[in-house]
């Protein structure tokens, strides 16, 4: 990419506050940015770094509860901070736009997706619902949707988490836009669905005159897609270099601690006594539509058995037949050596209490106007009857199991980061004493040292307890971290299981290999040597 002389964008001196209760805190302080046509500038961090911050306020928008305080932004010549919010407003979503994290909150679950899609450029003026209709199946189709002339008749809840992040990013150029500002665009999506995703942004702004923002949490995906990278901690400034001499040569402390983490391996062992076993279920939506075929296998007591696979391999339906959401279509799943009941109404109280589930988003799954003493309360006394201090002391005793204090009982949702939500969920799903835990890619969400830091939570208590966990995920450096046995899936079945070490030990099963090969690298050239290596794969086979 050859960015060109005049900025695009140009922020100086920005220093940004946020209010907590009665103090204001700086979230960013004295930042200066320069971003360029035609250019990708990658800002990495951990959980509170300023990164959403500064992504936002490079729209000239501050969220609620936020101000900023001082410095100017430039966009195009024009100041974003002095323009009137109307002026802005026509801004946003035609010259500037942005794709945030969670998809699954950001629509709205009443209209069809094509409907969302068309109102950006019918509103502004862009086009007739006829051509943006167009347009948007032709956006469908780069972002490798499937069936891109209709998926757009779906409502949100119809397509996969994956699908409905790609659909984000598709609105984001429904308006041809100077620059978009990407939130972890590729959080929710499995490796393979990445890539092709990641390919289409690349091509998107090296054949177009627009710049981008693009914020990450997973240093080997900004590798692929920054040309330069910006460090941030505490809202401030580490360091900033072109993405390969970042790569090479980090020159801060907190930088080469940023390349580092990730280093658990777990060892695998064989456990005890089984605790669940799998039998030949098959399963379906709406008794039509066969999402599973055939699934077998076991979960040992204090033993943590690994479901991968793409989005849409049947991972999360499998959850909901093991949790009762979705009774089985055929097969059966025994628990503690019964027959559980397929129906979730169907369970003794008891048996709902000794297998939890902890979700990917912790903001779906904890009520927003409840404090944590509420949510942790609640749970107690509905399944173990405690009440007055000897429920205060317990919730207490959970919070000091997730490495959390007191101090945190009177907060809410909204005044937590995301690992220590995801910290009180966990708690949650402690709080009823269970056998077993469903974690459905409980870290994919965190920057890597917060994930880091839950892998550990999660093995610590594993240890103590010798609760066994299922745990989902596409992200096969967690599986290397917290997994004994694997098992992979692939459209509905079971392709390839075993101890973690045979798994991924070579050969592979060549789902398995498709897997692997898709992680990325922590090479600026990683991406395009692999799509290119796929390309004369695809054309030696088809010759």
């Amino acid at each position: 990419m050859k960015p060109s002389a005049a900025p695009l964008l140009e922020i100086r001196g920005l220093h940004i506050q946020g209010q907590s209760g009665e103090v204001w805190q700086d979230i960013v302080k004295d930042i200066n940015l320069t971003l360029r046509r035609s250019e990708v500038l990658g800002l990495i961090g951990e959980s509170g770094a300023g990164k959403s911050t500064l992504g936002l306020a490079a729209m000239g928008y501050a969220r609620a509860g936020c101000r900023i305080l001082s410095g100017t932004i430039s966009f195009d010549g024009l100041d974003l901070i002095a323009m009137p919010e109307a002026e802005k407003r026509r801004l946003w979503g035609t010259r500037i736009a942005y794709v945030a994290q969670s998809a699954a909150a950001s629509f709205n679950p009443a209209h069809r997706l094509i409907d969302q899609y068309k109102e950006v450029p019918v509103y502004h003026g862009k086009s007739g619902e006829a051509e943006a209709e167009r347009n948007a199946h032709a956006v469908f189709r780069r972002l490798h949707l499937p069936e891109p002339e209709r998926i757009g008749l779906r409502y949100p809840h119809q397509v996969s988490g994956g699908q409905l992040q790609r659909v984000m990013t598709a609105m984001a150029m429904a308006c041809g836009p100077d620059l978009i500002v990407f939130d972890e665009p590729t959080t929710a999506l499995d490796v393979t669905t990445q890539i092709e995703v990641l390919a289409a942004i690349k091509e998107l702004v090296r054949n177009s005159n627009m710049a981008a923002i693009y914020i990450s949490h997973d240093l080997a995906v900004v590798a692929q897609m920054a040309d330069r990278v910006m460090v941030l901690r505490y809202g401030r400034l580490v360091e900033e270099a072109r993405t390969g001499e970042m790569l090479a040569h980090p020159r801060q402390p907190y930088t080469k601690s940023l390349w580092a983490v990730r280093s658990l391996n777990k060892s695998e062992e064989s456990g005890g006594d089984v605790v669940l076993s799998v039998r030949g279920v098959d399963a379906a939506y709406s008794g039509v539509v066969k999402v599973l075929h055939d699934v077998n296998l076991e979960v040992r007591r204090g033993r943590t058995v690994a479901v991968v696979g793409e989005s849409g391999s049947g991972k999360s339906t499998l959850a909901r037949v093991i949790t009762g959401l979705l009774p089985p279509h055929k097969g059966e799943i025994v628990f503690a050596g019964k027959p559980l009941p397929p129906a979730l109404s169907e369970r003794p109280k008891d048996m709902l209490r000794r297998i939890q589930m902890i979700y990917q988003m912790p903001d779906m799954a904890l009520n927003p106007r409840r404090r944590v003493r509420d949510i942790l309360g609640r749970t107690l006394e509905l399944h173990r009857g405690l009440s007055g201090a000897a429920r205060e002391n317990r919730i207490v005793e959970l919070l000091e199991m997730i490495e959390l204090d007191a101090g945190f009982l009177n907060r809410l949702p909204s005044e937590l980061s995301g690992g220590q939500k995801q910290r009180i969920c966990i708690a949650r799903a402690l709080a009823v004493e269970p056998d077993l835990i469903i974690c459905d890619e409980v870290t994919s969400a965190l920057d890597q040292i917060v994930a880091e830091g839950i892998l550990k939570l999660l093995l610590r208590l594993q240890k103590e307890l010798g609760v066994s966990y299922v745990y989902i995920t596409h992200d096969l450096a967690t599986v290397k971290a917290i997994a004994d046995w694997i098992v992979v899936m692939q459209w509905g079945k079971v392709v390839q299981q075993g101890p973690k070490g045979e798994v991924l030990t070579p050969p592979h099963h060549p789902y398995t290999e498709l897997l692997l090969s898709s992680v990325p690298e922590m090479r600026t050239d990683w991406l395009d040597r692999l799509l290119n290596a796929r390309r004369v794969g695809a054309q030696a086979t088809s010759a």
